[in-house]
């Protein structure tokens, strides 16, 4: 099964109990719902999702702003 912008969404809100609703659009770096810290974490667990390392070239934040983009990015074969 190949992975989503909905298991991306769902390890978010896992480790941000205040958050309640994500969607696909929504800029989760300028909403802060996703902290520098959490940044890192974040990219370890698409390389997880990918199978895949990312290239240090790929790691562009723009790529990682919204749950779609990180989908169009990285998740799709």
């Amino acid at each position: 099964m190949t992975a989503t912008w909905k298991d991306v969404r769902e390890w978010i809100l896992s480790r941000n109990p205040d958050v309640t609703e994500l969607d696909a659009e929504t800029d989760i770096i300028d909403t802060r719902i996703i902290s520098s810290l959490q940044f890192v974490e974040l990219v370890l667990h698409v390389e997880e999702l990918r199978g895949a390392m990312l290239e240090s070239a790929e790691i562009d934040l723009d790529a990682f702003r919204t749950l779609k983009g990180i989908e169009e990015n990285f998740l799709r074969p």
